[in-house]
C-alpha cells in the first residue's frame, strides 16, 4: 500500500473545555475507517507543524499515523502539507489530548506513541496541567499495545526526570534514557533549535508489556470529571 494513493481527508475534532460536541463522535473512534492501509498505528501527541509526523508517514507508508494538536493554526498547516504530499495514512485530530485519550480513542491500539517537548508548566501550581503527570500517565501508556514503545523528549530536565520516575513506577514499563540525538537527527523544530544552541535535552524510550494489572485508574476518571462538557439547565 502506498501512502500516495487516494485523497487525504483529515479528521478534525474541536474539543476541550466547554461544549465540544463529543457526543456526536462514536467511542471508541473507528480509526480503521479513517486512514488507508492496515499497518500498525503510531500516535504523536502535540505534533505542532507536523515535521516528524508527516515525515514518518511519507517514509513509512505501511504504517498509519494519528496526530493530536490543540492549536488550530498548526493543525491547518499540517493538513495542507499532508494534502500536498497526498498522504492517506494520516489522521489528524484537533483538541485536548487528555480528553480525546479519555473519551474517544481506543485503548491499546498503538505500536508507538511520541511526545516531544510538551509544555512543561514549570510553576508548581500548574504541574497538574502537564500531559504526563501522576493523574494522566495511564492515559498515555494505555494507548500502547503489547510490545509498544513510548518516545519522549524535553529540554526541561526536571520535567524529564519526573516523567522517567513516573514511567519507572508504571506496571509493565521499562524505561531508558536515549543517549545523544535520535538516529535520524532532530525530530521537531524545537529540537533542531535547541540542538543548535547546545541546550541539554532529555530523551526517553519506554517499552510496554502489560501484566494484567491496572495502570493508574484515577487518571481517566479525573480527566473526564475535569473536562467533560456540562449540561446547561
Amino acid at each position: 500500500m502506498s501512502a500516495r494513493r487516494g485523497v487525504f481527508q483529515p479528521v478534525r475534532v474541536v474539543c476541550g473545555e466547554g461544549d465540544c460536541g463529543l457526543g456526536r463522535l462514536p467511542a471508541p473512534l473507528p480509526l480503521d475507517r479513517l486512514a488507508g492501509g492496515r499497518g500498525p498505528w503510531e500516535v504523536e501527541l502535540g505534533f505542532g507543524k507536523g515535521r516528524y509526523l508527516l515525515s514518518r508517514a511519507a517514509g513509512d507508508p505501511d504504517r498509519r499515523f494519528l496526530g493530536i494538536e490543540r492549536a488550530g493554526s498548526y493543525l491547518g498547516l499540517a493538513a495542507r502539507r499532508a494534502r500536498r504530499r497526498d498522504l492517506v495514512n494520516v489522521v489528524l485530530l484537533r483538541g485536548d489530548a487528555l480528553y480525546l485519550l479519555s473519551a474517544v480513542l481506543p485503548r491499546g491500539f498503538a505500536a508507538a506513541v511520541h511526545v516531544y517537548f510538551p509544555d512543561p508548566w514549570p510553576k508548581s501550581r500548574h504541574e497538574k496541567r502537564r500531559l504526563l503527570d501522576p493523574g494522566s500517565i495511564d492515559l498515555v501508556v494505555g494507548l500502547l499495545g503489547p510490545g509498544g514503545r513510548l518516545y519522549f523528549a524535553t529540554d526541561f530536565l526536571s520535567y524529564g526526570a519526573s516523567v522517567r520516575e513516573l514511567l519507572e513506577g508504571t506496571p509493565g514499563v521499562r524505561v531508558r534514557e536515549h543517549e545523544g540525538e535520535w538516529e535520524e537527527g532532530p525530530r521537531t523544530n524545537y529540537e533542531a533549535k535547541y540542538a543548535r544552541e547546545g541546550r541539554p535535552i532529555c530523551r526517553l524510550v519506554a517499552d510496554f508489556e502489560p501484566r494484567g494489572e491496572p495502570l493508574h485508574p484515577l487518571g481517566r476518571a479525573a480527566v473526564l470529571a475535569a473536562t467533560a462538557p456540562r449540561e446547561t439547565p
